[in-house]
């Protein structure tokens, strides 16, 4: 299942919870797995409001309060702020809501229901931090309308999905990296590298393509093309020096591969053709590409987990570096009994808390 980044949604007050020795503030869960501080008996259970995600960039006049008397900033062209992590008398806030009502008259809403997407109504977008020189590289074209990107939900917008609707699906569950995402593709005989939004030329100095050829991903990419007689994409994580601040103190940088997916087809390999085509191109076709770390290859969420609290409880762990912990976990259906598929990532909030004050930074 390819989901829609919901930025700004319709959401569904579903849970209050006080906030011991807070007078004025409480914490209102939205759609059973957001922790959101909100003024004391300013929402009910049940009340209907907008839900902004952390990480999004918010309009200046959709939510004037957030520059604190301030100049606004400005990202893409748009004056605003961004939503972080914060965390109020020792309670976590991931995200903003605001009252229908407190929406600025120009915009219009009739009919929406509960989950519905309304970040390109009000012009909310996608924070994403400054790209470092050596990732930026020369546009060679926007990212192939062939593949899909590789941008993952997040597990508390998909808790009647994962709990109700396919209670019964199995997961591959892995680490979740903290680096820049980057694609390597053959099409029509030629290798394409990518970083999340585009198709990059190959120039001197630039990490991806460094990568590719460094870690012979391209000619082996080629060889298993021809072998097999079908085209594919290989995607992961380019992790190291340079990038995120390297929270896994790797020297230098290198690509660590989650999905493969096929072009020809049109559609991801399950996990044993994915592990497949992954020794073929490291035993055979000389590569030498290593998958994200493995936590579980067979896990039924909701027969062992109940609550979305729960099934964020185990993004604790150790990273690729045992020293560093790991930014969160990424869940992936094995197609059990689907014929589309369920990714969602989750985070370990700790780690992101004390990011959020060590390096401004956070998912």
């Amino acid at each position: 299942m390819n989901t829609v980044r919901k930025l700004a949604s319709i959401a569904e007050i579903t849970y209050i919870k006080p906030i011991e020795g807070a007078d004025a503030i409480e914490c209102a869960i939205v759609n059973g797995g957001w922790p959101v501080v909100v003024k004391k008996g300013e929402y009910q259970v049940g009340d209907v409001a907008i839900y902004l995600e952390i990480d999004s960039w918010v309009p200046h006049k959709l939510a004037p309060f957030l520059s604190k008397g301030q100049e606004p900033r400005e990202y893409n062209g748009v004056k605003g702020e961004r939503l972080r992590t914060v965390k109020l008398r020792g309670q976590l806030s991931q995200g903003l809501l605001i009252k229908l009502s407190d929406i600025p008259n120009s915009i219009i809403y009739m009919d929406l229901v509960v989950g519905e997407n309304v970040s390109h109504i009000l012009g909310v977008q996608k924070w994403e931090p400054p790209i470092p020189a050596q990732l930026q590289g020369m546009m060679k074209g926007n990212f192939p309308h062939f593949i899909p990107k590789t941008d993952q939900e997040r597990c508390q917008n998909l808790r009647k999905e994962i709990f109700e609707e396919h209670e019964g699906e199995t997961y591959e569950v892995t680490t979740k990296l903290d680096g820049s995402s980057m694609t390597v593709y053959v099409k029509d005989g030629e290798i394409g590298v990518c970083s999340r939004n585009i198709d990059l030329k190959e120039t001197e100095g630039n990490s991806f393509w460094k990568a590719a050829r460094e870690q012979n991903i391209v000619d082996a990419l080629l060889e298993i093309s021809k072998d097999k007689g079908e085209e594919y994409a290989i995607q992961g994580e380019l992790i190291g020096e340079g990038i995120q601040g390297n929270p896994e103190k790797l020297k230098g940088q290198r690509f660590y591969l989650f999905d493969i997916y096929s072009i020809t087809e049109g559609r991801y390999l399950r996990a044993n053709e994915r592990y497949s085509i992954l020794d073929s191109m490291n035993n055979l076709y000389g590569a030498d590409v290593e998958h994200v770390p493995f936590i579980d290859t067979v896990c039924t969420v909701a027969r062992q987990f109940t609550t979305i609290d729960e099934l964020l409880e185990i993004a604790e762990g150790p990273s690729l570096n045992p020293q560093t912990k790991r930014e969160g976990l990424v869940f992936k259906s094995q197609f059990s009994r689907h014929t589309f598929r369920i990714v969602f990532v989750h985070f370990h909030t700790k780690t992101l808390a004390f990011q959020l004050f060590r390096r401004l930074y956070s998912c």
